[in-house]
């Protein structure tokens, strides 16, 4: 059985710390977007999610070099990539070992019960694969910013 994709999630884009100011500052001053005011703290990770329109993010990942997260050569889920969501990582995960492809999970820091799954096409472009309901806080179907909970009157 193949992997059923629910959504594309996000587009994470690695950068260097000082380019992810200028990053945000395009996508917000230049395109009008909205900046994710929700963003985890990633410890090492420098960066901002921006929203699109229709839900879907693009992830602004600042570090110098290669992450604290990656895994090695080639594995750091802070480089260029696009992310997926699914509805079982479990028969995701299971589908990739019968196929025999190469993987790197990740146990989110920021996210705890969120398991990430790094895998390359074969033009060498890296997936993240996730479970669509281990999904980040605060943001809304439609791209909009779910109230905050704690300041809600």
């Amino acid at each position: 059985m193949a992997i059923k994709v629910l959504e594309l999630h996000h587009v994470g884009l690695g950068v260097t710390n000082a380019q992810a100011d200028q990053m945000r500052d395009f996508y917000c001053n230049v395109l009008s977007l909205e900046q994710d005011p929700g963003r985890w703290k990633i410890p090492g990770i420098h960066g901002y999610f921006i929203n699109l329109p229709n839900g879907t993010q693009v992830h602004i990942l600042g570090s110098d070099g290669p992450s604290p997260y990656a895994k090695g050569p080639g594995k750091d889920p802070v480089q260029n990539h696009l992310a997926v969501a699914v509805e079982s990582i479990s028969d995701a995960e299971a589908e990739l070992l019968k196929q025999n492809l190469q993987y790197f999970t990740l146990e989110n820091v920021a996210s705890p019960e969120l398991k990430q799954i790094f895998v390359r096409d074969p033009a060498g472009n890296t997936v993240e694969i996730h479970q669509k309901d281990a999904r980040r806080p605060g943001v809304v179907k439609g791209g909009e910013s779910a109230p905050d909970p704690v300041n809600a009157a």
